[in-house]
Order: structure tokens, then sequence, then C-alpha cells
């Protein structure tokens, strides 16, 4: 008897669902009373998704269930005849038939919550499935709309098991097509929910940390999270969430930090004090970690919040110590903060030094085979051109660690990418005192610097022509370069612009290069391999062109070789 009670229970549900379908069908060809059947049609959706996922119910009979199933058929009867005056247009009144359509749509309205009441309390097992089938990729708005419509009404009316497998659905959708992200945040109070849910038990709070990352990845979408509250429960999931959750939680902070006006939401909410304890654990993994350094990289541009990073203990020895973290993001976004915080206080840089900070970048370059990647060595390169040159103390441990063998090798060996940057912070060692110029040309600096000289890239061929020429500018760099008979010779290649090997040559790369032979010139050996090579009529040529840098060599050039020929005379 129970069993067929419970087939006459699963009847009555197919029967109020396919009302449901047909009702909603009928109230598309309705033209009066827009507004108010759009709202019907929304509780309908809504009631619609509940009843779909009893169909497949294994429990048995249970009245209150029956009774409610019973009330939704009488309301579904009424509202059709309703529907069907209004396409017939035969009602007496439009007020009246305003006044009735609100009244079907508050009773649906309470259906659903019952329904929802039903899950709620558990009277329901759990041993029915829910089948929700996603639209294929070619269905139309409306379908789509529909289907996210049917998983919000799951999400509302189901017990935590039902609400995460439909976030689980959700975010497959989102991830998959585009469009699904845009129908949630034009389905009113979808967010919201999505919000809440953010605070709800561990495995619907993992889901919607997900979803909210996914939302958060349109930059046209996140005023819509951050209007919808969605900061300070980011943050709760970062102090108590799961591994996943966390890391979810922490990408939508990075997306949402982006725009520094969200900045104080997080920090107003607790977020900075728990993003620095998650960098300074490891127990955490290096995916979270890298992603908490990529928020507090956003933030620590807001000065306050930088100060206060700074004043909290061994915020600043525990970026050095994830410097030397395996995993590129934390590597990367750890010397960006460090960067931040350090390069306009001379109190901070100091305690860099102190804490071994130079050393740490200096060995994320230092080893061609080890698991620093091309951006983590840019990244430190970049760091120790902004922090080093400024400061004393900073330029002496960076020399005392081996730095320059580390450099040469990576404009020798690097990534072109690599070797740019290098090639930027060599320009700058250049420019410095006398005594680092000439440790460069001992180590081997200016024979590099020439295979630039002919670089695809304009800024790489002035770098390099404004390196060596600082270098050369030294006489004791000048005589070594003199020394080695390719140096000269390649340059003069390159200034003979009837040599078919120098395509890249250009106008201001030849006013770089007449310099460096006008330093050259001050050395004796130098000045007379110029003037014997061959290429003085180059040269001349070039003065009548290039200016009076070109002049004046051929110049200086010309009374070398006049004293030539008053020599030889004087000797013969």
């Amino acid at each position: 008897m129970g069993e067929e009670t419970c087939e006459e229970s699963k009847a009555s549900i197919e029967k109020a669902i396919e009302a449901i379908s047909s009702l909603i069908s009928l109230s598309h060809s309705i033209k009066s009373f827009n507004i108010k059947w759009q709202l019907i049609r929304t509780k309908l959706e809504e009631l619609y998704s509940g009843l779909s996922a009893l169909e497949n119910l294994n429990s048995g009979f249970d009245p209150s269930l029956s009774s409610l199933i019973s009330a939704i058929l009488i309301s579904l009867k009424d509202t059709y005849d309703l529907a069907t005056r209004c396409v017939n247009v035969s009602f007496s009144g439009k007020l009246l038939m305003q006044s009735d359509l609100d009244v079907m749509a508050g009773k649906f309205d309470r259906h659903t919550r019952n329904l929802s009441r039903i899950y709620s309390a558990g009277i329901l097992s759990h041993g029915f499935a829910i089948v929700v089938l996603k639209p294929n990729g070619n269905a139309c708005k409306d379908d789509m709309r529909f289907y996210i419509r049917d998983l919000l009404t799951r999400m509302k009316i189901g017990d935590l098991e039902m609400k995460k497998q439909a976030l689980v659905k959700l975010n497959e959708a989102m991830e998959e097509d585009d469009r699904y992200v845009k129908i949630v945040i034009e389905i009113s109070d979808m967010v919201n929910i999505l919000v809440g849910f953010l605070d709800s038990e561990m495995g619907v709070q993992e889901e919607s940390a997900k979803a909210v990352f996914f939302i958060s990845g349109f930059g046209s979408y996140r005023g819509v999270l951050i209007r919808s509250g969605v900061i300070g429960p980011l943050v709760r999931v970062l102090e108590n969430g799961n591994g996943v959750g966390r890391e979810a939680s922490a990408r939508c902070l990075m997306k949402l930090t982006e725009n520094s006006e969200n900045a104080w939401s997080v920090s107003a909410h607790g977020g900075v004090s728990a993003l620095l304890k998650i960098c300074s654990c490891s127990d955490f993994g290096g995916e979270l970690i890298g992603t908490s350094c990529g928020v507090l990289r956003n933030l620590v541009g807001v000065e306050e919040i930088k100060r206060y990073m700074i004043e909290e203990d061994d915020t600043v020895a525990n970026f050095i110590k994830l410097i030397g973290s395996k995993e590129e993001i934390v590597q990367v976004n750890s010397i960006d903060i460090l960067l931040s915080m350090c390069c306009k206080d001379e109190q901070t840089r100091e305690i860099l030094v102190r804490e071994g900070g130079i050393q740490e970048l200096v060995s994320v370059l230092s080893d061609p085979n080890s698991l620093s990647s091309s951006k983590s060595k840019e990244i430190a390169l970049r760091a120790i051109d902004n922090l080093c040159f400024g400061s004393a103390g900073c330029l002496n441990a960076l020399m005392s660690c081996k730095f320059l063998d580390h450099l040469l090798n990576l404009l020798r060996n690097g990534e072109i990418s690599v070797q740019e940057s290098a090639l930027k912070v060599t320009s700058r060692l250049c420019s410095l005192q006398e005594e680092i110029k000439r440790i460069m040309g001992d180590a081997g600096f200016m024979p590099e610097l020439v295979k630039f000289l002919d670089a695809k890239s304009l800024d790489v061929r002035e770098m390099a022509s404004v390196a060596l020429y600082c270098l050369i500018s030294v006489p004791r760099n000048r005589k070594k370069f003199a020394q080695d008979d390719f140096n000269i010779s390649y340059i003069l290649q390159l200034l003979d612009h009837e040599d078919g090997s120098n395509v890249s040559s250009d106008s201001g790369n030849t006013k770089f290069l007449i310099s460096i032979l006008m330093s050259l010139t001050s050395c004796n050996s130098a000045r007379r391999k110029i003037a014997t090579s061959g290429y003085l009529k180059s040269i001349e040529k070039l003065a009548e062109t290039e200016g009076s840098d070109a002049k004046k060599l051929v110049k200086k050039l010309s009374r070398n070789r006049f004293r030539s020929i008053l020599s030889g005379i004087w000797h013969s």
C-alpha cells in the first residue's frame, strides 16, 4: 500500500511539472500585463526546478509533500484559467485581473518556500538524483537562462548536498561558456546568494568561492561583487576555509584589489593580517602563498597599508625567505612586495640588507640551471636595479656576493628577455664610480657589450653603446679594449654603411659608435689601429652627414696620420 501511495505521489509531481511547463509556454503568448506575467514566470521556474529534483525521489510517502503538491496543482489550474482569459482578452476589468495575478504570484512564492522548508527539515531522503540537463553549445539565451534559474532554485530550496551539487554544475557551466557568467549577473539576487554561501558549510563554501572567482575574472562584473559585500566573506574564507576555498578566495581578492579603491575594504575586514599569516606559514601550499603574496602586492601600493606591513614583526624577513621558494608565483610576488616596501624607505632597506635580502636576490640569478624561471630572474634584476644603486649599504652587499660574475653569465647565456634586463643593470653599474668600472673591465664585460652593438632592438644597442662608452672612459679599460683587434674592427664594420652585414645600423646608433671611437683615440695604440684600418674613408664620408662628432673624429685621426707622415720624413 505504501509503495502504491509513493507511486501516486510521483505521478502528482510529474503532473505538476508538466502543468508548469505548459503554463510557462502559454504565458509567453500573452500581450497584456507583461510585468505581472514575468514575475509569475520567475516564480514558476523556481517551483519547476524544485519539483524536478523530486522526479527520482526514492523515499516513502510523506503527507506534507502530498498536501503541497495538491495545493500547487490547484494554483496551476487557477492560473491557467487567468492566462487563457488574458490571451482571449476576456476579463471584466484590468484592476481586478492585476489583483488576481498578484494573488497567484504570492501563492507560487509560498509554495516554493514551503517546498524549501520540506527540504531543510530533512523530511525527504537523499536517495534521489539531481538530473540537470545543461543546454548544448548552440542553445539560445532563454534556454541557458532557464538552466541557471533551475540551479538557483536548487540552491535556494535544497539541503547542503543539493546546494553543493548545484554550485558544481554552475561552476562547470561558467568555466565552459562565458555567457553563463553574464546570465548569473543578470539574474536578480543570484550574486547575493553566492556571496552568502561563502559563510556556509565547507563544501558549499568552497564551490561558492570558485563561483565568485569566475565572476571576478570579468572586470566589468567586479563592481557587482563589491556591491554584494563579497570582501568580508572572502577574508573569512581565508581565515577559516579549506585549502581549495582559500586559494579561490585569494585569487578572487587578487582580481578585486587590482583596483586600489578596494584595498581599504580588505584591510578593514582584517585581510592584511590574514594574508600575512598565510605567507608566514610553511604549512600552506605554494599556490596559496603565492596568490596571497599577489594580493599583498596589490595592497602594498597604499601607503598606510605598506606602513602597517613594515611595522608588523618579521614581515620583511618572511618575504626574504620566500624569495628562495621553488614556486615562480611566490618568488615573483615576494620580490615585488619587498621592492615596494623598500624602494623609498631607507630604514626598511637597511633591514633588507641586514636580513640577507640582497644575497637572496642574487641567489635567484646565481645558477643557470636553477629552478628560478626567466620571469623570476627578470624581477630580481629589476629589484636590484631599483634598490641597490641608491644606497651604499645595498651596493656593498651586492658587490660582496659575486653579483658581477652572475650578471656576466646572464649576459652571455641568459634568454633574450633576461639578457636585456641584465644589460640594463650593467648599464647602470657602468655609470657608477671608476673603481666598479675598472672591476667590470677586468671581469670581461667589454667583449660581451660589443656583441650587443648590432642587436635588433634599438634600445639594446643604445644601452650597450652607452655602457661600453662608460667603461672605456677608464684608461686601463681603454687600453685593454684596444689590445683585442676584433673589438675595434667590429665597431668600424658597423660604421661602414656600405658593408652588407650592417643592416641594423641607424643614425642613433652611429652617434654612439662614433663616441666610442672618439674615446678610444685617447689611446695611442687604438688611434693607430683606427687610422690604419682601411675604414678611414668611410668615417670621412660619415662626417659629411653625421655632424660635429664625426668631424672631430676625422680631424683627430687626420692629425695623427699627418704626424705619422712627418715622422716618416724626419726619420728618412
